[in-house]
Formats: C-alpha cells, structure tokens, sequence
C-alpha cells in the first residue's frame, strides 16, 4: 500500500521575504511531479548523475502557474541544454470554471522570429484539474533553439461565463524522474 504524504500550503516564516533567484523557476507542480520523498528532490535538483554519468538538468519552466482568462501566448524560453533531446512536456491544471475547455501547444523556433505552421507538440483539450505529460523529441528538431507556449480556451452551455484556468507548463528531461536507487 502506499503512504500518502500531506504537504502544508503554508510559507515558512524565513522565506516569506527571500528574493527569487533563477533556480526559483521551477513551480509548485513541476517540483511535485518530481519528487517522491526528500532524498529523491535532493538528488534530481542537486547532483543527479543519469545513466553513465552524465549530469540531469533541472526542470524548466516555460509558462509559470498563473490563473488565465482567454486565449494567449508564453514568453520565449531558451532550450539551452535541452537541445536535441529526448523530453517531458508537462502541463498542470490548477484551476477550471465548468464547461470550458483549455487546448495547449508548445511551438518551436530556431531565431525567435519564425515560429512555423504548426506547433511541435499539442495537449489535446482539457476540462479538469491535473497534470498531464507529452513527450517531445527535439533531436528531430536540430533547429530548434526556443520554445513558447500558446494557449486558446472555449466554453459551450448557456450563461456569460469567461474561460478561466489555472495552469503551468514546464519539461524536463526524460529519465528525469528516475533515481539511481530506483533501478533494479
């Protein structure tokens, strides 16, 4: 059987005023979604060698967890060391208004000026609160050098609703998740 863990929502005292830094970037659910107990948080965001020896990157945020009303686009994140390989593109759900739709894709370009005709991964539409993985080869997208996310929200029924949701998406890469200790 396995053991839930209660996580508080609570601030510590001493970090209510400390200053983001970068490594800050990584959200709520991209440090849930990566983590199972506190030795594992520490060997993934710490020194986590992969397979080989190889260092593991932190995750990376490419839209921050915020409440959205319509449609929209993310900022332009760079790929740096996430060129060429093999990764999990995460979207968490925080926060839905009923009978509304949420539809997420993640485009790529090599200039930050062109973005091609079509996305390099689509989330097909979501209505619920959760988190939902894709993976993405970037290593059939040797171009590629940036990434941003773009969003589109519809509702259906009767009523003067505005689309709402709460949502982030960020990636990692795969394996990422996988302690040392954790294979057999």
């Amino acid at each position: 059987m396995m053991q839930a863990r209660v996580v508080s929502n609570e601030v510590p005292a001493e970090s209510a005023d400390a200053v983001a830094s970068p490594l800050d970037s990584v959200n709520s659910l991209a440090r849930f979604a990566a983590s199972s107990d506190a030795n594992l948080t520490g060997d993934l965001f710490g020194s986590a060698l992969g397979s080989g020896g190889k260092s593991i990157a932190r995750p990376k945020c490419l839209l921050p967890e915020t409440v959205r009303k319509g449609d929209g686009v993310g900022p332009i994140v760079a790929l740096d060391e996430y060129c060429s390989k093999l990764l999990v593109v995460t979207l968490g759900i925080t926060d839905v208004v009923e009978r509304t739709g949420l539809s997420v894709s993640v485009w790529g370009s090599p200039d930050q000026i062109e973005w091609g005709a079509k996305p390099l991964v689509t989330f097909r539409q979501r209505q619920y609160c959760g988190v939902y993985s894709v993976l993405l080869n970037m290593a059939t997208y040797p171009e590629i050098r940036y990434l941003r996310v773009q969003w589109n929200m519809n509702l259906w029924g009767r009523g003067e609703r505005i689309p709402r949701f709460g949502f982030e998406v960020f990636l990692e890469e795969s394996g990422a998740r996988v302690s040392s200790s954790a294979v057999a």
